[in-house]
């Protein structure tokens, strides 16, 4: 039993020493991040933008955010609403759904899985996986890289990391409707979704 006990310890502090060892206090601390350079106070537009990096991390954006309430959609979510949820302090997980299994997935869904967080898959990826908040992404090859919930549990809601802290990520619309990375976009007039 004592032995028992001392190997369910062990185990104990081994894990916390692991989560510890990945556990980021800075920009600078999670390799291969990329870091960006936009302003506070993007323009909401309803048309579509032609966004510098991919998948985008800031810049103009639709007036409707998509919902990251630890939302996990199954299609390519309009870019120009998810760059809307990243202003709000959401972190955007996306994977190339031809370079990812379903178990791959499910470990992203898993990460995903917190307010403040969504995944989606984004067709034309130029990685297998790519992680994105305001004026920050990463890009890794594997579903098993910890650099993913490093990432997402140092920049999600970091509220020195993106412009509009205290902004709601619930999107009851969206989430019921995601608007799908085809042109369409918002009527404000009807609240539906238009080509």
């Amino acid at each position: 039993m004592v032995v028992f006990a001392a190997a369910v310890i062990s185990y104990a502090v081994v894990q916390v020493d692991n989560a510890e060892a990945m556990r980021a206090d800075s920009v600078e601390e999670i390799d291969g991040i990329e870091v960006f350079d936009y302003a506070a106070g993007q323009e909401h537009v309803s048309s579509e933008v032609d966004y510098d990096q991919t998948p985008p991390v800031a810049g103009p954006h639709d007036g409707v955010w998509a919902d990251c309430t630890g939302t996990v959609y199954d299609v390519d979510i309009r870019h120009e609403n998810a760059v809307h949820s990243l202003e709000h302090g959401a972190v955007w997980i996306t994977y190339d759904p031809e370079a990812v299994s379903e178990d791959d997935i499910a470990l992203l869904a898993e990460v995903a899985d917190e307010s403040g967080r969504m995944l989606s898959p984004y067709v034309g990826l130029d990685s297998p996986i790519s992680v994105q908040s305001w004026n920050h992404q990463l890009k890794v090859d594997s579903a098993t890289d910890p650099r993913i919930k490093q990432y997402a549990d140092f920049m999600t809601f970091n509220a020195e990391l993106f412009p509009e802290p205290g902004a709601t990520c619930q999107s009851p619309q969206f989430l019921a409707d995601p608007f799908v990375e085809d042109g369409a976009a918002l009527d404000p007039d009807s609240g539906t979704s238009a080509p």
